[in-house]
């Protein structure tokens, strides 16, 4: 009985790091053809105000979606992805924040709260939207069951897709690639190209 116990951990033990390795420190994932029927641009948000918005103000421009959250390891990626967004703009380029608490409850607090931490600690500017759920399921926000026709949902905070003019995802990056990687610039900019 202990040697059937010992093998049962083992196997776990062994699934859990291949899972590790599979997902959060996968390879970013790029799209030779856009993926969905649909575009990001057709969907309707609140903002993280409170406030009704419509992804279709970001159509002709490119975008990258995050899903963000203020007590992760990932967390300082805020400064980089601010940096991005002032740096890119002037391109036709747009970041918009999504905060989830999906993973590690690593986002618990109120919009208020995420307002004040964000701009507090890292002056962010870009677009912030309300807490969704970005994991399937019933509650799955449309935004995520949209990126998630791609064939990649995040594994875990900041996990970053690129998203063309026509609000088609042309990329996916695990929350390992920071914002500032050369792969994640070169997606950007070859969406800008076309």
């Amino acid at each position: 009985m202990r040697l059937l116990l010992l093998t049962v951990v083992a196997i776990v033990v062994l699934a859990g790091g291949w899972w590790a390795k599979s997902t959060l420190l996968a390879p970013a994932v790029e799209y030779a053809m856009p993926m969905g029927s649909g575009s990001l641009y057709d969907l309707k948000v609140t903002t993280l105000a409170g406030q009704p918005a419509d992804l279709g103000a970001y159509r002709g421009k490119v975008a990258l979606v995050v899903n963000v959250a203020s007590q992760c390891g990932y967390t300082p990626q805020y400064a980089g992805l601010e940096q991005l967004y002032r740096d890119m703009t002037p391109k036709g380029f747009a970041i918009l924040g999504f905060p989830s608490n999906d993973f590690g409850g690593q986002e618990p607090g109120t919009a208020a709260d995420i307002q004040q931490f964000c701009q507090k600690n890292y002056g962010v500017t870009f677009p912030m939207f309300a807490k969704v759920v970005t994991k399937s399921g019933p509650g799955q926000s449309p935004v995520y069951a949209f990126l998630g026709e791609s064939g990649s949902l995040p594994q875990w905070n900041f996990g970053k897709y690129v998203i063309d003019r026509n609000g088609k995802v042309t990329a996916f990056f695990p929350s390992r690639v920071a914002p500032d990687s050369p792969e994640l610039h070169a997606a950007i900019e070859k969406a800008l190209a076309q």
